[in-house]
């Protein structure tokens, strides 16, 4: 935690093309930001390079750093490349193949005759068994056989492993089994890592606790690595500063909780995103938001009430079940550099993607796929340069790809192909808006849009119009949200256990199950250096229907009466019913904050008016016209302009269509209107 409010705060998010910092001082509020290439063979030579670069701006020594955030996409790559550690499971005997069985059911969207399960990342040949047995409600029926133990630390060695995952049968009930297992295997195998699922996901189903504690073990010494790496640069430029990295859960730990559990780090860059977007939204006093994050690859999409950000454990990595709590969104295949393709005479966009190399044709750097980019370049969307002036796009190579791969098989001019493309990946999009929100009780029209990401911004009106959304917002620097983001996020970490039996609610043993997990948390919080008046608490309860296969998370008020009804208020909005049914207590959690230094929020000055710098052609559905380009770091507070219209800034381009006005917040976002009623929308 930070010494003194003086202390200046560098936020470092790390992405696929480029690695983007805000740093800020609390005393002025003010926030400078900086853009390199990211180097994807040693990310923390890019990281270095952008603490610099900031530092530099600001004009302050590197001493002055009091808070060092990073978001990191190092786990989570791992486990879709599946390049982490080669990494072995222990588990009770009579259990080898919990991961190869997993679950009965597909990926939604699969064709039930062709799916093949994919292969687990610890084959069953380096799974091993141990002699014990604990049942259900925690009651040793077999006594561990420690000679069983030390046989599996020897064929962990025999097999060459790197990591070693412990998860025994019920182990959430009682874990006195597994951590002796994992005790008699760091003795026996000194310098390798071994985790144990008691302290990653102490939770009932062992199929998603084994998974979840063979995926911490598999990115753990390749996250370690990077973090000590990480450390040692810091040290070496003469920063002290502790480095807290960014949690799937929205909130940001230390490097010490980072090593013991990474699989926490693997939605961290989204995440943060989600936490910018929300902060932004409070400063212009809005609470209900739908955010989309749009990128070159990918889209992700998250919906906050009440200016409070879900949770959830069902989420996945790739095709993994991971159900550590993680903000709860929804991502899609769609992007800046997603494809568009004609193949039977019919228009598909992405989820493939052109990538950062080569990019889209626009870029120049020798694409030859359609992408989404170039059909807006096609229509004029994009000021000729971009960057600040850095960067140049090719007119003539987004025509010529757009109208070769898409426009001439359709039989359709070079600007309704462009138009066709935007309308697809548009479309794509809303259905995953609709998914967070009218698929879980919320009218989206109820919400504010809030489009962030490089390309964020370009589609943010047009997926608004598709959903009868009035309003959308445009932070002040969209391109960076997820660097902004983390200044914003707070300490936090969850400690659960599920109870020995699901059953209906007792009160007694609840509390003192809350107790212990209250004890755990405030433990955590003084080891990260939290005082004890920035320390927070909240108490949650995970319930179902005797006979349903997943809970609903409610807060946890003290009382059976209390409880419940939230569960049913809960069941009934995301289902639309409730039933008169026993209600079940499945698992307790206990959610850990530690309140940070507030996050930057500038002040605009007063405007003078909206002056554009230039005009571009714009082929609207009506027809080529000529709109004014206005440059966005010369709008001031109160500033008004109209659509059609484009704003040009650094890291992104915001798209006016005709309908919608712009007003300047204070605090330097721009909210669009709609100023006319667009009879097509629907929720």
């Amino acid at each position: 935690m930070p010494s003194s409010e003086s202390s200046l705060a560098v936020a470092v998010d790390i992405g696929g093309t480029f690695t983007d910092v805000a740093l800020h001082d609390p005393r002025t509020a003010q926030v400078w930001r900086a853009k390199t290439p990211s180097v994807p063979g040693d990310p923390s030579r890019a990281f270095m390079t952008g603490v610099t670069l900031a530092l530099e701006e600001a004009g302050f020594p590197a001493s002055h750093l009091g808070r060092v955030l990073h978001g990191t996409t190092v786990a989570t790559n791992m486990i879709l490349e599946d390049k982490g550690a080669r990494a072995a499971l222990v588990t009770t005997a009579g259990f080898r193949h919990v991961l190869a069985i997993g679950r009965q059911d597909i990926p939604r969207r699969a064709n039930l005759y062709s799916w093949v399960k994919p292969a687990r990342p610890v084959p069953a040949s380096r799974v091993f068994e141990v002699r014990e047995r604990i049942g259900p409600g925690g009651v040793v029926l077999e006594s561990l056989d420690e000679a069983s133990v030390r046989a599996a630390a020897a064929s962990c060695r025999a097999a060459g492993v790197e990591a070693v995952a412990v998860c025994l049968l019920h182990a959430f009930a009682n874990p006195a089994h597994e951590r002796r297992v994992a005790a008699i295997l760091r003795e026996e195998l000194p310098g390798l890592a071994v985790t144990a699922s008691c302290d990653v996901l102490p939770v009932v189903r062992e199929y998603e606790r084994s998974l979840a504690t063979v995926l911490n073990a598999v990115v753990m010494p390749g996250v370690s690595t990077y973090v000590s790496r990480l450390q040692d640069r810091l040290g070496e430029a003469g920063i002290a500063a502790p480095l807290l990295l960014m949690q799937s859960n929205g909130g940001v730990a230390g490097a010490a909780t980072i090593r013991r559990a990474p699989a926490l780090t693997a939605l961290s860059g989204p995440a943060a995103g989600v936490v910018g977007a929300r902060e932004v939204a409070a400063s212009c006093g809005i609470q209900d938001i739908i955010t989309v994050d749009l990128g070159g690859t990918s889209a992700d999409i998250c919906l906050i009430k009440d200016g409070r950000i879900g949770l959830t454990q069902a989420g996945h990595v790739g095709e993994w079940p991971l159900p550590l709590a993680m903000v709860d969104m929804v991502t899609i295949g769609a992007g800046g550099g997603s494809i568009a393709r004609v193949a039977g005479d019919t228009l598909t966009v992405g989820p493939q993607s052109a990538g950062a190399d080569p990019g889209p044709a626009a870029y120049g750097r020798g694409g030859r796929e359609a992408t989404v980019t170039d059909a807006h370049v096609v229509l004029g969307h994009l000021p000729e340069r971009l960057l600040g002036g850095r960067m140049a796009l090719d007119l003539a190579a987004a025509r010529d790809v757009v109208a070769t791969n898409v426009a001439e098989p359709l039989g359709l001019s070079l600007e309704a192909a462009a138009r066709g493309i935007l309308a697809i990946a548009d479309n794509h999009m809303v259905g995953a808006l609709r998914v967070v929100s009218v698929e879980r009780g919320h009218d989206p029209r109820d919400f504010t849009l809030v489009p962030f990401g490089g390309a964020g911004p370009l589609h943010g009106c047009a997926l608004a119009d598709l959903l009868g959304i009035r309003r959308v917002l445009v932070p002040p620097a969209p391109g960076v949200l997820c660097a902004d983001g983390l200044l914003a996020a707070d300490l936090k970490a969850e400690f659960s256990r599920t109870l020995p039996r699901a059953g209906r609610i007792d009160v007694g043993i609840a509390e003192t199950i809350l107790a212990e997990l209250a004890q755990q948390a405030e433990s955590w919080l003084a080891a990260e250096g939290v005082a004890e008046t920035d320390r927070r608490q909240s108490r949650v309860a995970l319930l179902r229907y005797h006979g349903q296969g997943g809970e609903l998370a409610v807060p946890w008020s003290g009382t059976v009466e209390e409880v419940q009804a939230a569960f049913q208020a809960a069941h009934e909005a995301l289902y639309g019913f409730s039933l008169d049914a026993p209600i079940e207590l499945v698992t307790l959690r206990v959610e850990a904050t530690g309140r940070m230094p507030p996050a930057p929020r500038e002040t605009l000055p007063p405007g003078s008016g909206s002056v554009p710098r230039g005009e571009l052609t714009v082929h609207l559905a009506t027809g080529p016209a000529r709109v004014p380009l206005f440059e966005r770091a010369r709008f001031g507070a109160g500033d008004r302009f109209a659509g059609p219209a484009v704003v040009a800034q650094l890291d992104a381009t915001t798209l006016v269509p005709p309908g919608w006005h712009g007003e300047v917040h204070a605090s330097g976002a721009i909210l669009l209107t709609r100023t006319h009623e667009n009879r097509e929308a629907r929720a």
